[in-house]
Formats: structure tokens, C-alpha cells, sequence
């Protein structure tokens, strides 16, 4: 994938893919992005990927046409990642799953967003005709983020997530179909 470059509210930020350089970073963005937000699935420091494993990762994904390890580096520095993740499978190979994490100090730049609009024409590109993903029912303005960019409720997975709080919470499956 050719890098892209944005603007918001006068900061630059470029979309591109990751680079095995980039695993000591991803690592420690990673880590701080899981002790930010509740809305992911890990917890900080639970599953994390050390910088030999992200390094891994994106050996691993460069070699796979089904996979993409995207970044976004704004100020020099990564602040934040998307990944799809498709199947060797023959009966799941027209599929990607797709996630994000983006700091918190770059919420509101439209970052999120566009790693999941570079994704999107990645997967189309590669000729991919299903895009998955699945969000904590209570992140609305990403429900609304995904369901403008053409994903649609597939199901609810109750009782799924288990908070801080004390509580359950549904997650959300989300699909976008191309013909």
C-alpha cells in the first residue's frame, strides 16, 4: 500500500503500512492504548505483544495477501494501528476481520476512521467481498463510525465483556458485503 497523508485541526498524520522498524513502538502503543479505553478486549498487559512478537506479526502479514498491519505516525510517532486478519481457509478466504486502537491524545483526528477507509480499499483491492469487526455495544460513536462506511449489525454477543464496573456488555458483529 502507497502511504497516505491527512490533516486535522493542524496535525499531519500518514497512513501506511508497518514496517518491521516500527515493532519496539507498536509494542508500547499497544500497551498504552489497552490502559486507555475499556472498549477493547485486553486488558493492559494481558496477551501483549513484546517487540520480538510484533516483529513477527508483521513479517508474518507482509507475506500473507489475506493480512494488512497498518499505522498511523503523527508528531514522528506512531499514534495509533489498524490490522486485518484473513483466513487461509478456503470457505473463509473471501473475509478479513478488522480492529483499531488509536491514542488517546489522537481521538477526534479522523485517524480511526481513515485506517478503516485504507482498509477498506485494501480489502477491495484484494479482492476481498467481506469485511468483519466487532465493537462493545456501548462505543456508539464508533457503531456509527462503522455503520457509515457501509457495515451493518450481523448479531449481538450477550453478556460478552466483563468491566471494571462490575457489569456485563453485549458486543456488537458488524459485516460489510461487496458484491
Amino acid at each position: 500500500m502507497n502511504p497516505s497523508v491527512y490533516t486535522k485541526r493542524d496535525v499531519n498524520y500518514i497512513i501506511r503500512a508497518a514496517e518491521p522498524e516500527d515493532a519496539k513502538e507498536l509494542s508500547e502503543v499497544r500497551w498504552k492504548i489497552d490502559g486507555e479505553t475499556e472498549n477493547l478486549d485486553r486488558v493492559q498487559g494481558v496477551a501483549h505483544l513484546n517487540e520480538h512478537r510484533f516483529r513477527q506479526l508483521i513479517m508474518d502479514d507482509s507475506k500473507k495477501m489475506c493480512n494488512l498491519l497498518m499505522v498511523a505516525e503523527a508528531d514522528g510517532k506512531i499514534s495509533g494501528f489498524s490490522r486485518c486478519e484473513g483466513s487461509s481457509l478456503q470457505r473463509l478466504a473471501h473475509q478479513a476481520e478488522f480492529g483499531v486502537g488509536v491514542l488517546q491524545e489522537y481521538w477526534g483526528l479522523g485517524i480511526g476512521k481513515n485506517l478503516l477507509k485504507e482498509s477498506i480499499a485494501w480489502a477491495e483491492a484484494a479482492g476481498l467481498k467481506k469485511m468483519t469487526l466487532k465493537v462493545l455495544q456501548t462505543n456508539e460513536k464508533a457503531i456509527k463510525l462503522y455503520e457509515s462506511c457501509g457495515f451493518e449489525v450481523e448479531g449481538i454477543l450477550k453478556n460478552d465483556k466483563f468491566l471494571s464496573d462490575g457489569k456485563y456488555y453485549h458486543t456488537v458483529v458488524m459485516g460489510r458485503i461487496w458484491p
